[in-house]
Parts: C-alpha cells; structure tokens; sequence
C-alpha cells in the first residue's frame, strides 16, 4: 500500500531545507518530474519491481492508487509530503494544479518490461471519482 511519509524538514531564517534519504529501498537511479500536466492523467500503471516516491514540490495533484486490495486517494500539496508508492500500486495522477510540478524519485532506470499497464478490477472509488 502506498505511504505518505512527512520529509525531515529544518526550517531557519535563511529557507528550508528538506531532505530525501532511506525512503525507498535501494539506490535512487531516475529522477524525473511532471509540470504543465493540467488536467490529464499521467501514470496509469504499476511495476514488477520499481519504487516510486512522488513529492509536489510545487503546487498540488492527486494520485489514486490501487494495489488489487485496496484503493486510495492523496492529495500531494506540500514539498514536505512523500507519497512512497510499492511495485504494486498501480497509479493514476491527475488534477494538477497549474503551477504543479511533481517529482519522482525511483529506484529503477526505466525499462518498458517493468511496466504493467493493465489495472486491477475497479472498485467503487475509481468508478466514482474518474467518471
């Protein structure tokens, strides 16, 4: 299941400062982030075996998850909110404000063999929000 995590911030008269470290297993080997997204989807998959941490870093979006149990709604709009998503979380990210940008942060260069496009059976929260 996915987890928010609360960054270590340390706030000083000079800025902020947040740090990212021993979030996801393994050795962060692809960064990447998502801006002038509006109001499509992105994502609208899950993993064999990459982590994603995903973190707003500048305005707000929301991530529905599902990992074939469970279905989950977020809200990323604060730079100290980590959302940690498992290979098995298949995603779907959307309602991007204009001035989002999202950054993720994965444990696994991307390979289009690690995908896995097709959803879980849709429960009652995605039929009703992405109608």
């Amino acid at each position: 299941m996915p987890l928010l995590v609360e960054l270590d911030t340390f706030n000083t008269g000079s800025g902020n400062l947040t740090v990212f470290e021993k979030i996801i297993p393994g050795t962060i080997k692809r960064v990447f982030y998502i801006y002038g997204a509006g109001e499509t989807q992105r994502g609208g998959h899950r993993h064999h075996k990459t982590w994603n941490a995903l973190v707003c870093i500048h305005g707000s979006c929301r991530i529905y998850s599902n990992d074939g149990e469970k279905e989950e709604i977020f809200t990323l709009d604060n730079p100290v909110s980590c959302l940690i998503l498992e290979p098995k979380d298949w995603h779907i990210m959307d309602s991007f404000s204009d001035d989002a940008i999202l950054l993720v942060l994965s444990n696994e260069y991307y390979d289009k063999a690690d995908y896995i496009d097709e959803p879980y059976p849709l429960n009652q929260l995605i039929q009703t929000v992405f109608q």
